[in-house]
């Protein structure tokens, strides 16, 4: 039963997508209310057989699936394509992350369901979107992360590109998503009624995040490289050892932070260095800064270093595993996990939802 509390109570969409992407964004959507009717193919979606599994089933399905009704219909059989129509006709936002032109090979193209629903919001999220030299070509989250820029800037300069760690490139195109389908919807509300299509590149949704690449590039054909842990031009700001093997990051590069770094350290010369009252100065002496908070930080014992930097005010963090944030409080008081019963009862926790609504 829909929360008439939550702000998208009321809201029908209609999900006919598969692994990270669509499902992602339409989990977003049932997470603040939206009715989210999920539509798979015989088969299922593929997500169900990914990563760790219980009872045959991924774990990371149940999360992705959350809060939505699923329904099968093969999308090749008239009447189960009839159905699939009449769905969207009576949604407000229909999601899919097929490649550019099965859309319409089905009969679900934006003219069909336009016709059909003419105040419908289309979200078409693909590798290179609906238009362009590329539209045709296959793409998932991790060529959208090569071609927009992020792989080619993560990892060490002395090494080949890596990936993050997540498939990040899915989640950010995800958001961009829900962001389009939310204002196109408001589109709606003020233009008498007329939907549109939100298209959603996974290349650009990466691309988009790229800080100052581009005009940093057009302005004096500066290529920004791997670099590790540090930030060039916003120093200091990096990861260091405790002498009990933990992995902290530090982040001081405020100017009025770093000071209080500095002083915590015992280090006033540093502190009252008038050459390093800004980035500018600090980054061009970045080597001899890390070398001695590397120093600094790998003579304490994790405990005793959190203390003397909360005491400082100077933002860090223990680089987490899911182990450190189940026992963290601040986790368990922010609602960050939350139980799900499995359909044999058992119950497991899942990432809670984000962002908090207040008030």
């Amino acid at each position: 039963m829909q929360d008439a509390r939550k702000p998208l109570s009321g809201v029908k969409v209609v999900e006919l997508g598969s692994l990270i992407a669509g499902p992602f964004a339409t989990r977003l959507m049932a997470d603040f209310g939206a009715e989210v009717s999920k539509i798979e193919p015989p088969e299922g979606d593929p997500l169900r057989r990914w990563r760790r599994l219980h009872n045959g089933t991924s774990l990371w399905w149940y999360v992705q699936s959350r809060g939505k009704r699923c329904i099968t219909l093969n999308l090749k059989d008239p009447t189960h394509l009839d159905k699939a129509r009449q769905m969207i006709a009576a949604a407000d936002i229909v999601v899919e992350n097929l490649r550019p032109g099965v859309m319409e090979k089905l009969g679900l193209g934006w003219d069909v369901l336009s016709a059909l629903n003419p105040k419908l919001v289309m979200v078409r999220i693909s590798g290179f979107g609906q238009t362009g030299p590329y539209r045709d070509q296959p793409g998932f989250g991790a060529v959208g992360e090569s071609m927009g820029g992020l792989r080619y800037v993560t990892g060490f300069a002395d090494r080949p590109p890596v990936r993050t760690g997540i498939s990040i490139g899915d989640s950010i195109a995800a958001l961009y998503a829900v962001m389009g389908a939310l204002m196109a919807l408001r589109q709606v509300e003020v233009n008498g009624g007329k939907g549109q299509v939100v298209d959603v590149a996974l290349y650009e949704a990466v691309f988009a995040m790229m800080e100052s690449l581009v005009p940093e590039y057009d302005h004096d054909g500066f290529v920004r490289e791997r670099s590790g842990n540090i930030m060039p031009g916003i120093t200091p700001s990096n990861t260091h050892s405790t002498r009990d093997g933990q992995h902290v990051t530090i982040g001081a590069n405020g100017d009025a932070i770093f000071q209080r770094l500095m002083r915590a350290m015992g280090r006033a010369d540093l502190a009252d260095d008038p050459n390093l009252a800004d980035n500018a100065g600090r980054d061009a002496r970045r080597n001899e800064l890390y070398a001695a908070i590397d120093q600094w930080v790998a003579e304490q014992d994790y405990p005793a270093l959190m203390q003397r930097l909360a005491e400082a005010e100077v933002p860090a963090s223990k680089v987490y595993s899911v182990a450190d944030m189940f026992a963290d409080p601040h986790f368990q008081a922010r609602e960050m996990f939350i139980p799900l019963t499995l359909p044999d009862g058992k119950v497991i926790r899942m990432p809670g939802i984000v962002p908090k609504l207040l008030g």
